[in-house]
């Protein structure tokens, strides 16, 4: 097989994917008669032909997919016009301790943040398919410990957790997209996956899930 057959392969079965191909899934297309260093070459190839396109082939932290173009959004939304899911900013407060301070226990983040932490915040991040039970705590009650899982990545269009916005250590553990909170809404970029609905920003809703703490 030529290089131009390979690669008329791969961007078939990759557009046809509803989820990331990791490089070994790739590789069984072809039996394995391409090696990997083969197929990420083939890889970077398909990217720069598609470079000046309303889709793009990007690698997130489960493998490589096509997704539309940030700015290819407000077109998009005409077709089907879904709104970006909502989110609290309690909500996004406790998934941006977990992402930086991993792994944390529920105790962790309520230090942190200085509330309690609403339990329906922790399920509704597990549901979603954020974060995880990694462990627990050698302590007292062994309390479980939180991670983010490779899904969070892929739906923040990220390969590694590196890729993370730096946390300032005066800005109460928030990435800057949360710090600002413009008339009582602010928004995360996060892509949700697949050609259509990569770079969707969930909204922060003013208010806070928790309850304050007693002084």
């Amino acid at each position: 097989m030529n290089t131009v057959q390979a690669k008329k392969v791969l961007e078939t079965a990759l557009l046809c994917s509803p989820q990331p191909l990791a490089v070994r899934e790739l590789r069984a297309l072809f039996e394995d008669a391409l090696g990997a260093d083969t197929v990420k070459l083939l890889l970077a190839q398909l990217q720069a032909e598609w470079a000046q396109r309303g889709v793009e082939l990007v690698q997130v932290a489960t493998g490589w997919r096509f997704q539309s173009r940030p700015e290819m959004r407000a077109w998009l939304d005409r077709l089907l016009p879904e709104k970006p899911a909502r989110y609290s900013r309690a909500t996004l407060e406790t998934l941006a301790i977990i992402a930086h301070r991993q792994p944390v226990t529920r105790g962790d983040i309520e230090d942190i943040r200085g509330v309690v932490v609403n339990s329906l915040i922790i399920k509704q991040l597990e549901e979603r398919g954020w974060i995880e039970v990694v462990g627990h705590r050698d302590t007292v009650g062994r309390p479980a410990l939180l991670a983010t899982t490779r899904q969070f990545l892929d739906d923040l269009g990220l390969q590694s957790l590196s890729e993370l916005p730096a946390l300032a250590a005066q800005e109460d553990a928030l990435p800057r997209s949360l710090q600002a909170e413009q008339a009582g809404q602010a928004q995360l970029p996060l892509a949700e996956g697949g050609a259509y609905e990569a770079g969707a920003a969930p909204e922060i809703t003013a208010g806070d899930d928790g309850e304050r703490r007693d002084e």
